[in-house]
């Protein structure tokens, strides 16, 4: 009866390794199909990339830039304009005069 057992064991054994040689061997070929297909996903990518045209900006990077610094000299004056007419209690053009801004300076610093 131990030798039958036994044969039985070596024989599942050995159908349990044939069993994952064959299974290695089906995923090593899945393996290099995915990445075949992977390098072809790839491959096309990169010639989709080259054909691509070059953007053409309507709005320039320069010009970008200089109407943002406009926005900000804008958005200064008109702050400037509100603080100084509407919650404070002078007229919203005198936050534009130099005198006016000579006479914060000398009550900041003091002299007179």
């Amino acid at each position: 009866m131990s030798t039958e057992r036994e044969a039985k064991q070596g024989m599942e054994q050995q159908t349990r390794k044939a069993f994952k040689k064959g299974a290695k061997k089906e995923t090593t070929v899945e393996a290099n199909e995915s990445k075949q297909s992977r390098k072809k996903q790839k491959a096309e990518k990169s010639s989709a990339k080259s054909k691509k045209r070059a953007r053409l900006r309507i709005f320039p990077i320069w010009l970008r830039i200089i109407v943002v610094l406009l926005f900000a000299m804008i958005a200064l004056v008109a702050g400037l304009m509100v603080g100084y007419g509407v919650i404070g209690d002078g007229t919203p053009l005198d936050a534009l005069k130099t005198e006016t801004w000579r006479h914060i300076i000398d009550i900041v610093t003091k002299t007179e």
